[in-house]
């Protein structure tokens, strides 16, 4: 049984560490977004959502799912397509930073 807890709490805490982006990164590369999403993840806009404190996995997933056609949207498919997946979990982790 401690092997199985052991392993379970391995497997755990290495799918949180594959969102752990970089901050300063992030917020470096959040220029663009701000234009629709605000400077500090508010938007002034009830068209787009605020990214401020949202959960960084969740970011994360919702941005790959635009930058791969799972979810479309014609503003946002221009602005994720040259983002890499460290650009996506910098941008994740900066905006669930935020409060």
């Amino acid at each position: 049984m401690k092997k199985s807890t052991l392993m379970t709490l391995t497997l755990l805490l290495s799918s949180l560490s594959a969102f752990a982006g970089d901050i300063e990164a992030g917020k470096a590369k959040s220029a663009i977004c701000a234009a629709c999403h605000g400077p500090a993840g508010i938007s002034v806009s009830p068209l787009w959502p605020n990214l401020a404190g949202q959960k960084e996995a969740y970011l994360a997933k919702q941005i790959k799912a635009f930058k791969n056609g799972e979810r479309k949207d014609a503003s946002m498919a221009p602005m994720v397509a040259g983002l890499t997946d460290a650009d996506i979990d910098n941008l994740a982790a900066y905006y669930a930073s935020l409060k």
